[in-house]
């Protein structure tokens, strides 16, 4: 058994990472999908009408684009946010879970999220309403 420093210029700190309640600076502030009144993630009642996982790529993703993705979110969040709900749409949904991600891919995330919370399933945005007036 190792003994205790005696004192602080015996303890060092490997800075290396940074600790797990604070983010690192540089990455960015994730959406929240959770609904704070029913406490359940929220998830899609439906693919939207414009779902990256629909036949056709109908967002006209770049070649590779889409595997890219679900790569990042299986490694990392565990899941996509659908982006008809993102704020930066225009959306009046708030950001859920993309129902066409969560119907293919039962991550670890998601499946902790479903046993302690569970899903409120929302509505996808009407696509008429988060269209920019031309």
């Amino acid at each position: 058994m190792r003994a205790p420093p005696r004192n602080d210029k015996e303890l060092t700190i490997d800075s290396t990472f940074q600790p797990a309640d604070e983010p690192a600076a540089n990455s960015p502030a994730r959406l929240n999908v959770g609904d704070p009144d029913l406490r359940k993630t929220r998830l899609l009642a439906r693919e939207c009408a414009t779902c990256i996982f629909k036949p056709g790529n109908p967002m006209n993703l770049d070649p590779g684009r889409l595997k890219q993705m679900v790569t990042a979110a299986r490694g990392d969040a565990g899941y996509i946010i659908c982006h008809s709900t993102l704020p930066y749409a225009g959306s009046p949904v708030p950001p859920a879970v993309c129902r066409g991600f969560a119907d293919r891919y039962r991550t670890w995330q998601l499946q902790v999220m479903e046993r302690l919370w569970g899903f409120v399933e929302v509505e996808p945005p009407d696509p008429d309403l988060t269209r920019t007036p031309e």
